[in-house]
């Protein structure tokens, strides 16, 4: 079993701007203001949170759904 990531790069979709970020373990982050533009971030249809949409690396409860299913 891989240990879950807890830090992520944002990209914003409107500067293109990257920022690394905390994930919590147990929630997911609806909202994200991009620290170079001010554009708040919100996740595209069908993703839980903004990591899932912007991240490098997806929140920690579809990190953990995915381990389940491999």
């Amino acid at each position: 079993m891989n240990a879950t990531v807890l830090q992520s790069t944002l990209t914003c979709p409107h500067c293109n701007h990257g920022s690394v970020e905390d994930m919590p373990e147990d929630a997911c982050v609806f909202f994200h203001e991009c620290t170079r533009c001010g554009a708040r971030l919100a996740p595209k249809a069908g993703d839980c949170c903004v990591f899932c949409s912007y991240g490098s690396v997806p929140c920690p409860p579809m990190q953990a759904a995915r381990q389940r299913r491999s």
